[in-house]
């Protein structure tokens, strides 16, 4: 089988068109008529993650955030993303990434946090006025409140966070939830509209959680935990529609932020 086929197969799950007009999702580096050895699926590009997939034999590396996002006027290993761009050309390894398409598909990033939640009648936010195929945050319900002090220890436990930001715990039960992996803040007011009790997302800015008290409950687990489990998502999509391909998610811990 082919690397195309199996990109192929990812771009009907989540179509380049919906990725954002800022995006670069997509081929990144490499020949995609290469027979595919074997495909590692990770969130990020590091020399690491090339490293790895040598080590596994694979020939094809599928990431969530694109190695390359601004345009290269030099490969000369100046910076990680030219020496990373370097190894893979020199080693045959293509690199694809699968960005804010496979954000903004439905059973992308934001209903894979859905399910970790274990959340019900999950669907875009706004879905009643928008295109029911696309949508950059998801909402969907417990099926009993949840105390906020337990909905933000569940956070804790089921993405591996070590500190959630909050803003003031919720005096209410959590029933409804919205979701943004990444940086979501700017789906904040729209969680508020939708009558979300929660909203989850990786990043938010300092002055954002101000004025909100008692009105939702925000959570805030970092941008790496929110996506992390996007690889997952990979593996589906490839183990159903190329089950002869080896796949391998990363045991390589991208997240460049500690704490201490």
């Amino acid at each position: 089988m082919k690397i195309r086929e199996v990109v192929d197969a990812l771009e009907r799950f989540a179509p380049l068109p919906l990725q954002e007009g800022w995006d670069n999702s997509g081929l990144q580096v490499g020949l995609t008529e290469a027979e595919v050895s074997g495909a590692l699926l990770c969130l990020d590009v590091t020399e690491e993650v090339v490293d790895e997939a040598l080590r596994l034999g694979c020939n094809l590396i599928v990431s969530h955030h694109p190695l390359i996002f601004r345009a290269l006027k030099q490969v000369s290993g100046a910076t990680d993303v030219q020496r990373i761009v370097i190894k893979a050309i020199r080693n045959n390894v293509a690199v694809v990434s699968m960005h804010t398409n496979m954000d903004n598909a439905r059973g992308g990033v934001n209903f894979k946090i859905a399910e970790k939640l274990g959340l019900s009648d999950v669907r875009f936010i706004g879905e009643e006025s928008l295109d029911a195929e696309k949508g950059s945050g998801v909402v969907g319900e417990f099926s009993e409140p949840v105390q906020a002090a337990a909905f933000i220890r569940m956070l804790k436990e089921r993405f591996g966070v070590q500190c959630v930001q909050c803003n003031e715990l919720l005096h209410r039960g959590i029933r409804r939830v919205a979701i943004c992996g990444g940086s979501g803040a700017f789906m904040l007011d729209e969680a508020v509209k939708a009558g979300a009790d929660a909203f989850v997302t990786g990043e938010m800015h300092y002055h954002e959680f101000f004025a909100r008290e008692q009105q939702i409950q925000i959570a805030v687990i970092g941008h790496y935990q929110s996506e992390q489990f996007t690889n997952e998502i990979f593996n589906s999509i490839i183990k159903e529609a190329c089950p002869q391909v080896r796949t391998f998610l990363t045991q390589t811990n991208t997240n460049p932020i500690i704490y201490l």
